[in-house]
Parts: C-alpha cells; sequence; structure tokens
C-alpha cells in the first residue's frame, strides 16, 4: 500500500502538486512528457511550470539540458577537475578559494542512475517502484509545518531529519543524500542560479521516501491537530 498524503495536504492547505524524483526503465506511464531541447542549456526547473500542469520532465545522460546536472544527476564528466573548479570558485563564486571548492567535491558524490531515465513530475502511484524523492513546494509557514513532521518521530541517536546542504538545486533533490533508505529531508531550492524559476516565498522540501512516509502517517494527535497550527492558520486568514 503506497502512501497516503490526502490528510497532511489537507492540513497544509497544499495547493502545489507533490513531485517526484524517478529512475525508471520506462518512461511511458509518465506521459505527457517535456524534455529539454538537444544541445540547448535548461535549468531542471525551467520546466516547473510544465509540472504544476500535469507533465514530467524526461532526462538521459545524452540530453539534459545543463552541464551540472548531467554530472551530479548521471556522474558523467563535462570538464576537467580544475576546469570546474575554477567555473564554480571564479566564476560563480561559490567557495572562497580552490582548496575549498577541490575540498567539497571531494567529499560530494553524483547521484548514480540504476536505469536509463531519470523523471521528474507529479507522483504516480503506480510507478512508486521508482519513486526516489519526494518535493513539497512550500510557503515559510508549510516548511514550518514539515520541520515539525519530520522530528516528529526521530530520535535522538536518529539520521539528522532535516538538513540544509549547500549544493546546487538538483542536487538538493537527490545528489546530496549520503543514504536514500534513511528517513531524511533536505531544505532546498536555495541555489540562486535557479529561483528564477520559482516563487519568491517558496522553498523546498525534499523527503527520502521513508521519512515521506513518516510524514503521511501525521494524524490528528501530532501537532497537525493540536491549537498551534489552527492559531497559525487563523492568524493568517485574520480571523484570530
Amino acid at each position: 500500500m503506497h502512501p497516503d498524503p490526502t490528510n497532511l495536504l489537507d492540513k497544509m492547505e497544499m495547493k502545489i502538486p507533490l513531485i517526484g524524483f524517478y529512475d525508471t526503465p520506462d518512461i511511458v506511464p509518465f506521459e505527457p512528457l517535456v524534455e529539454p531541447r538537444p544541445r540547448q542549456r535548461a535549468c531542471l526547473f525551467a520546466f516547473y511550470r510544465q509540472w504544476i500542469e500535469g507533465k514530467t520532465l524526461h532526462m538521459t545522460k545524452d540530453n539534459i539540458g545543463c552541464p551540472g546536472a548531467r554530472h551530479w544527476l548521471f556522474d558523467q564528466e563535462t570538464r576537467s577537475r580544475e576546469d570546474f573548479v575554477r567555473f564554480l570558485a571564479d566564476e560563480e563564486g561559490l567557495k572562497a578559494s580552490h582548496v575549498l571548492m577541490n575540498q567539497w567535491l571531494d567529499h560530494t558524490h553524483p547521484y548514480h542512475p540504476t536505469h536509463t531515465h531519470l523523471l521528474v513530475g507529479p507522483l504516480r502511484d503506480d510507478q512508486h517502484e521508482y519513486l526516489k524523492s519526494v518535493t513539497f513546494f512550500v510557503n515559510p509557514d508549510q516548511l514550518s509545518l514539515l520541520l515539525l513532521g519530520a522530528q516528529y518521530h526521530s530520535a535522538p541517536d536518529d539520521p539528522t531529519p532535516a538538513i540544509a546542504p549547500f549544493g546546487s538545486g538538483c542536487m538538493q533533490l537527490i545528489s546530496l543524500f549520503d543514504d536514500l533508505d534513511a528517513p531524511q529531508a533536505i531544505i532546498g531550492a536555495t541555489d540562486i542560479a535557479m529561483r528564477r524559476h520559482i516563487e519568491p516565498d517558496m522553498l523546498a522540501f525534499t523527503t527520502t521516501i521513508s521519512m515521506y512516509e513518516r510524514l503521511c502517517t501525521l494524524d490528528k494527535k501530532s501537532f497537525l491537530g493540536k491549537r498551534f497550527w489552527r492559531s497559525l492558520q487563523e492568524a493568517r486568514r485574520g480571523t484570530a
């Protein structure tokens, strides 16, 4: 039985569809599809509006739109290490020195796909076995709720329930999880290079499947059914 997010999304007053990251051998169940134009640069998040319309982005190592995404999602080298460091540290200004950028690259690893096709788009219940992460696009209030939800079942010796690691927007969807089997979430959409494709008051909350399952079990015994969340909703409506 697949996780059912209905109650959670209702309590969150969530209007934006949940977005899944899939690693799959077959693209037909995900139609209608959209793809980057061959040999043209395109950020993965440039397809955000199409996800909301029910379309799914289809990527392969030969057609992904962004050289950085090709490296982080398919483990395909697009330039020499020296050029990569120079681009990230000097042109993009993302680290204070080449030494720090090299250290970060040494400790950060690309995603290794199991299948030929990677897809990002609306959740498909009949393709749950190929689902690798789930992303909520949220406002600050909804993010606060999900952060509480991530902590709800967490013990002190569990993996940190939610992290906010440095990296590109596409990395925050999958590559920056150390263990996809662990219940964990990433606060994402913090890459300023991709933020122009989404709303200014929006962040991403991307979960592993086990964390998603935990969130879907939240019920009225949790904070979802208590006064603080209701009070916040009332305050936002001006009815407090």
